[in-house]
C-alpha cells in the first residue's frame, strides 16, 4: 500500500507508471492492427529458384566431404558437454578391457586404483589424527579418480598416461606428506593391528556379555508363566469341583496296561506340558490309547493337576506325579543329589558371571543338576509295571503319529534315537574329553552323536543290562567334571554307548531353539519338532518363524491363559 491507500500493482519488477504506460501503448498497437486489411504474400519465382540452388549446393557439398573422408566441423560443440578434465574423440580407438586394465601393474587404470586403495587408507589414519584438511584433499583426489575410470568404462577408452599423469602426480604428493607425519606403511600397519587388537577384545566382550544375559533370559521364568502358573494353583485350591473331576478321570489300569501307548514327559513348565500333550493326541491315530505319564516339581504339581482338569486331552490318559514324593532318589542313592551337597559344586552351577569364559557359561546352568533333568536315567524304576516307552521333552511340538514308534523292533537296543554326526561338531569328542585316559581308551572319538527329546527306550533291555548303574559309574568318575562339563546328553552316550539304535531323521528335527535355517521341508515332514536351545517358543527370545508351529496347540481363548496375557 502506498501513502495514499492505491495499491501497488507488480508488473515483472517495474513501477506502477511503467507498467501503465506500456499497457496503452500495446492497446493503441492493437486497435492499429485491427484496422488494416490483411495483404498476401506472394514468392517470386526467381526467389523460389534461388532457394533451391542454395539446397542443391548444401547437398552436393555435404557429400562430397562424406567420400573425402573429411572430419566434421566440431567447432560449434558446447563445453557444456564436455568433461572436466579429460575430452573423449567421438572416433572409435583401442577398446578398454578392464579386467587387463587392472591385471596390467604398468597401466594407467591399476596405478590409479592403487593409488586410491591407499588414499582411502589415508582418509580414515587422518581423520583419526584429527588433520581434516589432508583428508579433504585425498577425498577429493580420491573422487576425481572415480570421476576418469567412470569416463573411461563409459566411452570404452584405455586411460592414457596424459590424461591420468596429473592427477597420479598430486596423489603421490599427498602420499608423500602423509608419510612425512608419519602415516607410512609400517606406522600404519602399527596402528591398524592395534586397533584390531582392540575391536577383538571388545567383540570377545560383547559376545561374553550376549551369551551370559541370554543364558539368564532362558533360565527366568517369564512373569506371564508365574502368573500362568500362580492363578491354576489357586484355581485347584479353592473348586472342589476341579478336584473331582480328576478323580473321576484316574484310570488306574490303563496305566499299567502293556497295550497302549506310553508317554513321559518330565517337566516344571505347565503350558510346555500342555502343548506337549496337546500335539500328541490331535495327530495321533488312536488318541484314546494315548497315556501320559507327567512328572513335575512341588511347585507346579498342583497347576498341572488344575489345567488338565480344566483342559482334558480328549480321551487320553493322564497320569501326574511329583518328583519330591519318589523317596529313593537321594544322595545315598543318587550321585548327582550327592555331589550336589559339596559347595564347591554348588558354587559353580548356582554363581556364574560375566567375569568366566564364553565357553564355561552355558555349562554353568542349575538346570543341569536338577533332578527331573536326571530323571530320565530312572525310567524303569519309575516305571516298574512298563515294558516300552515315548520319552517327549517339554520343548518339542509332536507333528505326526507316534504309534508306529511303539512297533519299531530296537534289535536287542535299549534306546531308539536320531542320530546328529551330520556335522562333525554332534560327534562324541565334542562332547567328552578325549585327553582322559578313561574317555580315550574306551570311547571312539568320532562315534556319532544322538539326541535326547524323542526317544524309545525298551524298559526290557535296560533292566536286563542294569543301565542305571552305568549312569552312576559313570557320574561317579567325574565327580570333578574331568570328563565333561554339559548337562545330561554326555552321560547319555557314555550310559548308551553301543546300546542305541539310530532311527530315520524324521521322527526328530532339531534347532528350532538356536538355528535360524532349519530346512522347512524338514520341519514339515518331521514327526517331532525340538526348540532345543535358549529360544524357547514360551520366551520373547524365540525366533517368530518357528513360534507358529508351537502356538497352534496353545488355546489362547483360555480365561487364565488372557488374565496372564500369555501371547
Amino acid at each position: 500500500m502506498t501513502g495514499s491507500g492505491t495499491p501497488l500493482l507488480p508488473f515483472a519488477g517495474a513501477s506502477t507508471a511503467t507498467g501503465y504506460s506500456s499497457s496503452r501503448w500495446q492497446m493503441n498497437r492493437r486497435v492499429g492492427e485491427a484496422g488494416r486489411k490483411p495483404v498476401k504474400r506472394r514468392f517470386s519465382l526467381t526467389g523460389m529458384i534461388f532457394l533451391m540452388a542454395i539446397f542443391l549446393m548444401a547437398i552436393v557439398a555435404f557429400l562430397g566431404r562424406r567420400q573425402t573422408g573429411a572430419p566434421p566441423d566440431d567447432n560449434h560443440t558446447t563445453k557444456q558437454n564436455e568433461p572436466a578434465r579429460v575430452v573423449w574423440p567421438d572416433s572409435k580407438g583401442p577398446g578398454l578391457n578392464l579386467t587387463e586394465e587392472m591385471m596390467d601393474p604398468n597401466s594407467m587404470a591399476r596405478q590409479l586404483r592403487d593409488q586410491m586403495t591407499l588414499a582411502k587408507a589415508y582418509v580414515v589414519i587422518a581423520k583419526e589424527n584429527s588433520n581434516f584438511q589432508l583428508a579433504w584433499e585425498f577425498s577429493q583426489h580420491i573422487r576425481e579418480c572415480q570421476l576418469l575410470l567412470s569416463e573411461a568404462v563409459t566411452h570404452d577408452r584405455r586411460i592414457s598416461e596424459e590424461d591420468a599423469g596429473p592427477i597420479i602426480r598430486d596423489m603421490s604428493v599427498l602420499i608423500y606428506q602423509a608419510k612425512e607425519l608419519h602415516y607410512d606403511s609400517a606406522t600404519t600397519i602399527m596402528k591398524l593391528k592395534a586397533q584390531m587388537q582392540i575391536l577383538e577384545e571388545r567383540a570377545n566382550q560383547a559376545s561374553i556379555q550376549s551369551t551370559f544375559l541370554g543364558q539368564l533370559a532362558a533360565e527366568a521364568i517369564p512373569k506371564s508363566l508365574h502368573c500362568f502358573g500362580l492363578r491354576l494353583t489357586m484355581a485347584w485350591a479353592q473348586s472342589t469341583a476341579l478336584r473331582s473331576a480328576m478323580k473321576t478321570r484316574a484310570q488306574a489300569s490303563r496305566l499299567v496296561d502293556k497295550s497302549l501307548y506310553h508317554f513321559c514327559i518330565f517337566s516344571d513348565n505347565v503350558l510346555a506340558t500342555a502343548v506337549v500333550v496337546n500335539s500328541t493326541v490331535q495327530n495321533a491315530k488312536y488318541p484314546e490309547k494315548c497315556v501320559f505319564h507327567i512328572v513335575t516339581d512341588q511347585i507346579n504339581f498342583w497347576a498341572m493337576h488344575a489345567w488338565f482338569a480344566m483342559n482334558p486331552p480328549g480321551d487320553a490318559a493322564i497320569e501326574i506325579q511329583d518328583v519330591d514324593e519318589f523317596t529313593w532318589l537321594n544322595a545315598s542313592y543318587v550321585p548327582v543329589l550327592k555331589q550336589l551337597q559339596d559347595a564347591e559344586m554348588q558354587s559353580y552351577y548356582f554363581k556364574a558371571s560375566m567375569e568366566e569364559p564364553k565357553n564355561t557359561i552355558k555349562f554353568r546352568n542349575p538346570k543341569y543338576m536338577s533332578m527331573l533333568n536326571h530323571l530320565r536315567f530312572y525310567i524303569p524304576e519309575v516305571y516298574p509295571a512298563l515294558d516300552k516307552l515315548v520319552f517327549l521333552d517339554d520343548d518339542v511340538v509332536v507333528q505326526k503319529d507316534l504309534s508306529p514308534l511303539f512297533e519299531l523292533d530296537l534289535k536287542g537296543n535299549v534306546n531308539g534315537a536320531v542320530e546328529t554326526c551330520l556335522e562333525s561338531f554332534h560327534r562324541f569328542h565334542k562332547y567328552l574329553n578325549f585327553s582322559h585316559p578313561l574317555i580315550r581308551d574306551s570311547f571312539d572319538p568320532d562315534a556319532c552323536g544322538w539326541a535326547f527329546g524323542m526317544n524309545v527306550f525298551d524298559l526290557v533291555a535296560w533292566r536286563e543290562n542294569d543301565i542305571t548303574r552305568t549312569y552312576h559309574y559313570w557320574q561317579e568318575q567325574n565327580v570333578n567334571r574331568t570328563l565333561w562339563k554339559l548337562g545330561t546328553l554326555p552321560p547319555g552316550l557314555l550310559t548308551f554307548y553301543a546300546r542305541t539304535l539310530p532311527v530315520d531323521r524324521s521322527w526328530h528335527v532339531l534347532g528350532l531353539g538356536y538355528d535360524q535355517n532349519v530346512d522347512f521341508k524338514l520341519i514339515e515332514n518331521a514327526a517331532v519338532i525340538h526348540y532345543n536351545g535358549n529360544m524357547k517358543p514360551w520366551l520373547k527370545l524365540a525366533m517368530t518363524k518357528y513360534k507358529p508351529l508351537w502356538s497352534q496347540y496353545v488355546n489362547y481363548s483360555q480365561p487364565i491363559i488372557q488374565q496372564c496375557n500369555i501371547k
